[in-house]
């Protein structure tokens, strides 16, 4: 297991805590004998890399990734698939947390977790297959959708959550913060991520998440008003419809 970073102090780390075996600094030396690539930074950086990768490995292997949105990536990709080295098929496997660098790595990070696969309509079934295994053999459920369906559901699963969350620790006042436990921490754990790696999130994905906060924001519309009326009855049924929706997914 090679691992591939821009910061030696990092990769040092990775290599003490035993998370990879070898590290570099130099994507095509790292790659040049790989069985599988998998890249896992940014989704803005992502279709660059990828292009390093293509022009380093050997003819036919499979290049995965990790991004949190798929359409700008897959796309990419296939403008030049006929002349591509790698096997590239795109995934999000939905784990991990806000915690970033070698200290939040976890051997079983992808147990018992949802991984998409995205291919486009011309993957070759077969790389579909070999991506899928890859990410089931960590312990992963995979699903298989087009790159469009995986943008719009994970907007409205993990992109508008993301605003939301941030929204609600930016609209806190500094001098109730001290007065904050399990509700307001819950709600807002995911808005201490990387601002920069959210920001290539939600621009990538503009319109699904657009039309995610447009829903959220009239459920909050239909609650508001039923606070400003007092009416109880209304805003029982809602917050019931609500907890319904969240007791369905489970802990």
């Amino acid at each position: 297991m090679v691992g591939v970073g821009r910061s030696a102090a990092s990769l040092a780390e990775a290599r003490r805590l035993g998370a990879v075996a070898e590290t570099t600094t130099d994507l095509g030396r790292a790659v040049a004998d790989a069985d599988v690539v998998v890249v896992t930074t940014g989704v803005g950086s992502i279709p660059g890399l990828l292009e390093t990768i293509d022009a380093a490995v050997r003819p036919g292997t499979l290049v995965t990734d990790a991004g949190s949105t798929k359409g700008t990536i897959v796309s990419a990709w296939e403008r030049s698939r006929r002349t591509r080295r790698g096997r590239f098929v795109g995934a999000h496997p939905i784990a991990g947390s806000h915690r970033r660098g070698p200290a939040a790595a976890a051997a079983d990070l992808f147990q018992g977790r949802v991984t998409v696969v995205t291919p486009d309509r011309k993957t070759p079934a077969a790389d579909v297959e070999d991506a899928a295994d890859f990410w089931s053999a960590l312990g992963s459920t995979v699903f298989t959708m087009p790159p469009k369906d995986h943008d719009r559901l994970l907007a409205a699963t993990s992109h508008a959550p993301h605003v939301i969350a941030a929204a609600v620790a930016a609209a806190t006042p500094p001098e109730a913060r001290q007065f904050t436990a399990g509700g307001w921490r819950d709600t807002t754990r995911i808005a201490a991520g990387d601002p920069e790696l959210w920001a290539d999130i939600l621009l990538d994905n503009a319109a699904p998440v657009a039309k995610a906060l447009s829903r959220v924001a009239a459920a909050t519309e239909k609650m508001l008003a039923a606070i400003e009326k007092q009416d109880r009855r209304k805003l029982v049924a809602l917050l019931a419809a609500a907890k319904e929706g969240r007791d369905a997914v489970g802990n």
